[in-house]
Formats: C-alpha cells, structure tokens, sequence
C-alpha cells in the first residue's frame, strides 16, 4: 500500500478564513467563483487528509510556520517557513505535521461558491 492510500483522515486541523474575493463581477466566465484566502494551522501529529486532489480547485501554498510534509506520488516532501507549493489539477496529495510545532500555512485557491 503506497502512501496516498495510507493517509488518516483529518485531525488537529483548524481553518480560518480570512478573506474571499467573488471572481463573477471581477473576470468574465468566472460567475459562481470565488478567491479564498485561509490560514490553515495543523497540531503537532495533525492531518490534513484524506488523500485529496485540486481538479477544479486550484491554488498556492505558504508556510508561515512550522514545517508541513506534503505526501504526492509516493513521495514525502518537507516545507518549511518561507516556502510553498502549488496545487493544480494534477495535484493529488495529504499532508501532515511530523514537528513539536505547530505548523502554519497561507492557503489561496479558487472554489465554487458554496
């Protein structure tokens, strides 16, 4: 069983939104979109999973704090304060927290408003 498969489901995740921006009146052919921004803390231990994909989803990440392992194609990457990722369609991944501190990111992506 690979990684991805592996994954636990969420814990010690806490989102807090920050800001949306509806992308309808802003960007033509971008009706019942939105920009989002989160702050996305993970706990010592914390999860944030299952394995999920970004199809339709697109976005970036930047970590404040801490260092989050992000697990995609069977390979675990460490990032640490400073840096981030991007997640577009062909990303498929979870993520954890191996550290004793808490891990802090910047997450913006653009979603089907709810």
């Amino acid at each position: 069983m690979n990684n991805e498969q592996a994954a636990p489901e969420t814990k010690g995740v806490t989102v807090q939104l920050l800001a949306t921006v509806d992308l309808g009146p802003e960007i033509e052919g971008m009706a019942g979109r939105q920009l989002r921004m989160r702050m996305v803390t993970i706990e010592p231990g914390g999860v944030f999973g299952p394995v999920h994909d970004h199809i339709d989803r697109p976005g970036t990440v930047y970590i404040l704090q801490g260092t989050i392992t992000d697990h995609r194609n069977g390979v675990a990457t460490d990032y640490g304060p400073g840096v981030g990722w991007p997640e577009d369609r062909n990303t498929t991944h979870w993520l954890e927290n191996r550290g004793t501190l808490a891990a802090v990111e910047i997450s913006v992506d653009i979603v089907r408003q709810a």
